[in-house]
């Protein structure tokens, strides 16, 4: 039976996440729901990675098995028509059998939005953190090439993870601002549950003023989640893509 890949975008506002859930719509279940329509049978997609609910995807990637050959571009076409208008398939592909979006790939880039303006546009209201203070946006930026490399990040995950190793290899995380808004840019092998949105979160504390730039290094060596920033709202957090050899 073939098996495809494929790339799609989501407004993640009004799902539980990319995983299905017991109660409430989550991506994959739309997904997997549209696929049994269209091919008749049951259908297991798998994604590179879980999003929580509330985070947006610019490219998630996901892979499938069909029981019949269909064509990309009418593929696209068919999945595109049984999904509501948030969620979007943007490509497709075939797959070797052997493809699978998370243990393949060698990578994600994440971004996350801050609206620095005084009064928040309302279109922009489910896309971004609204921090409307003065933000030591210089201070934010040094603070973020401190968390480049190989570190141990238990500081920044989620209190109730059970992940076995908290170590992960940061490549690029920069921070830039452009009028209203201050972008948090972070790529890497791989992330912490909420380990970007809780850097994020230090990073605005640190723009604030609640403590120097410097603090940065301290936080990520004493592996203590208390240490840390508040973790950020989910309405600015972006998938921006998935990396693979």
């Amino acid at each position: 039976m073939p098996r495809y890949r494929i790339t799609l975008a989501y407004d993640g506002t009004d799902f539980v996440g990319w995983q299905r859930q017991p109660s409430g719509t989550s991506v994959q279940g739309l997904l997997e729901d549209a696929l049994r329509d269209l091919d008749q049978r049951d259908v297991t997609v798998v994604g590179a990675g879980r999003t929580d609910a509330g985070v947006h995807a610019l490219e998630q990637v996901a892979a499938f098995t069909l029981g019949r050959d269909i064509g990309a571009a009418a593929l696209v076409r068919a999945v595109n028509v049984r999904l509501p208008d948030a969620v979007r398939v943007l490509t497709a592909q075939p797959a070797s059998e052997d493809f699978h979006p998370q243990f393949d790939s060698t990578g994600k880039a994440y971004r996350y939005r801050i609206w620095n303006g005084l009064v928040l546009l309302p279109f922009e209201r489910r896309y971004v953190w609204h921090v409307p203070c003065d933000l030591d946006v210089d201070g934010m930026q040094r603070a973020a090439k401190m968390v480049e490399g190989k570190h141990d990040f238990a500081a920044f995950q989620a209190t109730d993870s059970d992940t076995k190793t908290t170590t992960r290899e940061v490549f690029t995380s920069e921070v830039r601002s452009q009028k209203y808004e201050v972008v948090y840019d972070v790529s890497g092998g791989g992330f912490l549950r909420h380990m970007v949105r809780t850097i994020a979160g230090t990073l605005v504390d640190i723009g604030r003023g609640r403590f120097p730039a410097e603090r940065m290094e301290e936080i990520l060596a004493s592996r203590d989640r208390t240490k840390a920033g508040r973790t950020a709202p989910a309405t600015g957090l972006f998938l921006v893509r998935v990396n693979y050899r």
